[in-house]
């Protein structure tokens, strides 16, 4: 067994390594915290440029007394759609399909037959392409081809750019100069100064077109063979925040 002045001896040892393995811990966490001054600011750039490409939905629904004959009506009107649009230039990689459905078509009871259980009565086939348009020339076009090859639903067309970066470059410069500017103003009113850049946090928005139109999928015979267009811009934009140190 230890005597006395050994376990004391080992105490005030151990003691001593607590004491100082809290001072150490206490010196870090000091250390952790920032005791600068610091202005936080977001901002916004935006930047717009002339689309180039336009993207399309073309749906040909069919119904008919069963669900066989129903894709097989279906089945010939998208394949001349997806023929079509391969003659006007379109190619493969731009051509999806974006939804396929076969559903039954009900028919309900009366509500002085609540019993009566609904009755199926046909069958409805839906199958949707969506269409990526590089030649904008030839949008309204392809359009009105495709509800003369049979598409009778769909139709949304949005516009946007194969290579945005140019114009995400803008906005992110448009961003922060916004940002060093608020920050100068905040700063000076406050009768300080605007030291370094801390930190810099970015997030960008999608593009907005200014241009969305949906095709009308029932046209007159007498109407001209191109779907009237206007693809307008595409706007980016770009959300900053960024942290500046403040110089007293």
């Amino acid at each position: 067994m230890l005597n006395t002045s050994i376990r004391s001896r080992l105490a005030a040892m151990a003691l001593g390594s607590i004491l100082a393995f809290g001072y150490m811990t206490q010196m870090a966490l000091a250390q952790s915290f920032d005791t600068r001054s610091i202005i936080n600011v977001s901002a916004t750039g935006d930047a717009s440029i002339a689309p180039d490409l336009a993207y399309l939905t073309l749906a040909v629904m069919r119904e008919n007394a069963t669900a066989r004959e129903a894709l097989t009506a279906n089945n010939t009107a998208m394949a001349e759609v997806l023929a079509a649009m391969k003659a006007f230039g379109i190619a493969e990689k731009d051509l999806q399909t974006s939804g396929f459905s076969i559903n039954p078509i009900y028919v309900y009871p009366n509500a002085d037959q609540p019993q009566t259980p609904p009755k199926i009565t046909g069958y409805q086939v839906s199958n949707s392409l969506s269409v990526r348009v590089r030649d904008l020339a030839k949008l309204g076009e392809v359009l009105d081809e495709a509800v003369t090859l049979g598409v009778n639903s769909g139709g949304n067309v949005t516009f946007g750019n194969d290579d945005p970066s140019a114009a995400i470059k803008q906005a992110r410069i448009e961003a922060m100069k916004e940002a060093v500017d608020k920050a100068k103003t905040l700063t000076e009113a406050a009768g300080a100064k605007l030291g370094k850049i801390i930190a810099i946090n970015e997030s960008s928005n999608q593009p907005q077109p200014m241009a969305m139109m949906q095709a009308r999928m029932e046209m007159d015979a007498a109407a001209p063979k191109s779907v009237p267009m206007a693809a307008g811009e595409s706007s980016y934009s770009v959300n900053v925040n960024v942290s500046f140190e403040i110089v007293q």
